[in-house]
């Protein structure tokens, strides 16, 4: 069972959107590749995804997740657009010992932010501004691609619970079904 809805349906009207997390990185640079791993998984993410009625690719500007998403791209002969809010959590300018306190903090207090990094909040209004733009365009179905901490966030904005621990369980790569239905109410399921 997909969870995936018809979205045809006069009963139940649902836009839907699948979120990626992407594959297995070698760091957290924006120009960081994926590891050969990361690569391997990417093939067959690209298989899995061949099930979906997917028409519309968004993707992150960052190598792994543009690397993540190519294969399938390839496949199904779609274009890959980018769209930098999509990019990640920028937590601080400078890399950080404790940087997952910063995350859990980031759950519990959206507006903290360490000097010169962005809040939890600062990316989720951009993070959720770039989804649903997709959701409000003409697809059957779109695909985002995106990273851990800023999925993590759009999926806690959606279910309090998906907190620090729920980041903390997310795959490389993970799929969620995102749905919003008439009442612009939010779901989501793992796939």
């Amino acid at each position: 069972m997909t969870g995936l809805a018809d979205a045809a349906s006069d009963q139940q009207p649902v836009q839907q959107v699948l979120l990626v997390r992407h594959c297995e990185t070698t760091g957290q640079d924006p120009e960081a590749p994926l590891t050969n791993a990361g690569s391997s998984r990417a093939l067959q993410l690209a298989e899995r995804l061949s099930s979906f009625p997917i028409d519309y690719l968004l993707c992150s500007p960052y190598v792994r997740a543009l690397a993540t998403i190519e294969p399938f791209a390839k496949r199904a002969g779609l274009c890959v657009h980018v769209d930098e809010r999509l990019a990640e959590h920028r937590l601080s300018p400078e890399p950080m010992d404790h940087w997952r306190d910063v995350v859990r903090r980031s759950f519990e207090e959206p507006d903290f932010a360490v000097p010169g990094g962005e809040s939890a909040r600062e990316t989720l209004v951009r993070g959720r501004a770039a989804i649903e733009s997709v959701l409000d365009g003409a697809h059957r179905l779109p695909l985002v691609v995106s990273h851990g901490q800023l999925l993590g966030l759009v999926l806690h904005s959606v279910d309090s619970t998906f907190g620090y621990a729920g980041w903390a369980s997310l795959r490389n790569p993970d799929v969620y079904l995102l749905q919003r239905n008439r009442d612009k109410v939010f779901t989501f399921h793992r796939q």
